[in-house]
């Protein structure tokens, strides 16, 4: 292992003592995580085996249960993510722990999503109309529109799942926030279960779904969000926290809070305008794909890009950026920016070890990885969205500082920079989608995939330029050495996989099923080893700290 000099731009200036209750923390939100992905994945297969991938009944299904986290993220995803951490943080330093602080903040919240989430769930015709294409006719829209109502009080459980989960995470309690959606998965998993173990229609068209079948998808859809967030009320009581109602905002200190919360809403809602139109665009080319007959990916097939783009994400990306969040708004209430700056360097090197060579394996094996997951899924329906998934893949590790940057300005309680950065990730977006719209219906999920990176790449670069000229040199330029080190042993090692999938390609019939997994999970694993051990030649310290335990044992061996 090579060990930087002294006082060289390598050294981070977070102390090394800190560093494992990282490593440790975000270690146990990845494997809930990942528990979590790998079930989605599967709640996923049996989803489209349910109602089809590129049809308009999953178009349906998918616009109305994306209601529901369209506004979690407006009320509660976007909003108490930037605020409460930072605030809690905060408040713990108060006599009473924070315990009036967060017992207030709980039942304004509570409250106000019980009062939001009724009124969403009665307008829910309405909002059917505006997430889909004024081209569905009736029964198309009325399908929808069931969906909706069963689904949109799932907005209220997401919003308290998160205030639970945002408590447990201001006193570094990260476990059961990250393994609850494992959970939820696996009663949505149960619910689809329904429809293979019964004589149901599976892949039907929009006039044969009954109310049985609405009631079964929707409903236990909704049941799997409930549980997710009361499973968390026995980690909430481990902390100490007893909650008892407390009313009343003034003298309380939420002022800073609510003005944050409301930046972080505008960003949010301007950002879910751009969701609107994507939703429009999608489904019109999924009708217009079907009318005339051809294989179009829509709205169900850039939902299922997005599943498989979040999955690097969320497992490596979100899990270590939660756990350093608390320290950046510690580090941003003690006016530390040489440790803001350090834990930006680590959000940026330490993901960036898997995320570029995940980017890499995505781009090279999109069909086949497309078609191992959907099992029974012609295979034209599945290429036909290769275009969207390797798109979208190009943008993960900008989508993934772009993310470190929003938390970085909320641990300063500035809620405008991220909005101003929204607004442009927004516009750069629909910028590409409306050009999207314009084309074949074939070819419009991968004009959204484009303009998503593109928008996330631009952000990103503006938000880390801005960080820097507030709080002087950020020490990047480390972080740019890693990163094109990691690049080109990704590429060096993409090479090789090539070369293997030829190779397999010759052996394996890879149009059936059995090959796509095959070709999948071998090259995936060439490319992945051959990237870090490349990387790990090149001198790569975050990769050959990963694989210390490794080689300390093969050389004991």
């Amino acid at each position: 292992m090579s060990h930087a000099p002294a006082g060289s731009d390598d050294v981070e200036p977070a102390p090394g003592r800190q560093a494992p209750s990282i490593v440790r923390s975000s270690a146990v939100m990845a494997a809930g995580s990942l528990a979590s992905r790998v079930l989605g994945l599967v709640r996923n297969t049996l989803t489209i085996a349910v109602v089809g991938l590129n049809l308009v009944p999953a178009d349906a299904w998918n616009a109305a249960n994306t209601l529901p986290n369209i506004f979690h993220l407006l009320i509660a995803g976007g909003v108490l993510n930037a605020v409460i951490v930072p605030q809690i943080t905060k408040a713990m330093r108060h006599e009473d722990g924070g315990t009036v602080y967060i017992n207030r903040l709980l039942t304004l919240a509570v409250t106000a999503l019980a009062a939001v989430t009724l009124v969403l769930t009665l307008a829910a015709p309405l909002l059917v109309q505006v997430v889909v294409s004024s081209s569905w006719d009736g029964p198309s829209r009325g399908l929808a529109t069931a969906f909706a109502v069963i689904c949109l009080p799932q907005v209220f459980f997401y919003g308290v799942y998160t205030l639970f989960g945002q408590v447990l995470t201001a006193h570094n309690r990260f476990g059961m926030f990250m393994w609850a959606p494992a959970l939820a998965n696996v009663v949505a998993i149960a619910g689809l279960g329904w429809f293979l173990l019964t004589d149901a229609p599976l892949r039907s068209p929009v006039s044969d779904w009954t109310p049985m079948m609405i009631a079964v998808l929707a409903g236990s859809a909704t049941l799997s969000i409930a549980l997710q967030a009361l499973v968390l009320i026995p980690s909430l009581r481990a902390t100490g926290l007893r909650f008892r109602p407390v009313w009343g905002v003034r003298g309380s200190g939420l002022g800073s809070a609510s003005r944050m919360a409301m930046w972080a809403f505008a960003a949010v809602a301007f950002g879910q305008l751009g969701y609107f139109v994507n939703s429009r665009v999608l489904t019109s080319a999924t009708y217009e794909a079907q009318r005339i007959g051809v294989e179009g990916a829509g709205l169900t097939a850039y939902a299922n890009a997005y599943l498989l783009f979040m999955l690097p994400h969320g497992l490596v990306t979100v899990s270590l950026v939660t756990a350093l969040f608390t320290r950046l708004s510690h580090a941003a209430h003690d006016g530390d920016t040489r440790a803001v700056a350090g834990d930006l360097r680590r959000g940026m090197t330490m993901p960036a070890v898997v995320l570029i060579p995940a980017t890499a394996i995505s781009v090279l094996l999109a069909p086949f990885v497309l078609a191992a997951i959907l099992p029974g899924t012609p295979r034209a329906a599945t290429d036909a969205s290769v275009g969207v998934l390797v798109t979208m893949m190009l943008g993960l590790v900008p989508y993934g500082w772009f993310f470190l940057v929003q938390r970085a300005y909320y641990a300063y309680e500035d809620g405008r920079t991220p909005f101003v950065l929204q607004v442009l990730v927004t516009l750069v977006a629909v910028t590409f989608t409306l050009i999207g719209s314009t084309r074949a219906p074939q070819d419009v999920a991968t004009w959204v995939g484009i303009g998503q990176s593109l928008s996330n790449l631009t952000a990103a670069v503006l938000g880390l330029w801005l960080l820097q000229r507030r709080l002087g040199t950020l020490r990047l330029g480390r972080v740019v050495r890693q990163n094109t080190r990691l690049l080109l042993a990704t590429l060096l090692a993409t090479g090789l996989g090539w070369l293997v999938l030829d190779g397999l390609g010759r052996v394996v019939d890879t149009q059936t099923w059995f090959g796509a997994v095959i070709v999948t999970a071998f090259v995936a694993l060439v490319v992945l080893a051959a990237s870090l051990a490349i990387a790990a030649r090149m001198r790569v310290r975050e990769v050959t700290e990963m694989l210390a335990p490794l080689t300390r044992r093969l050389g004991r061996g």
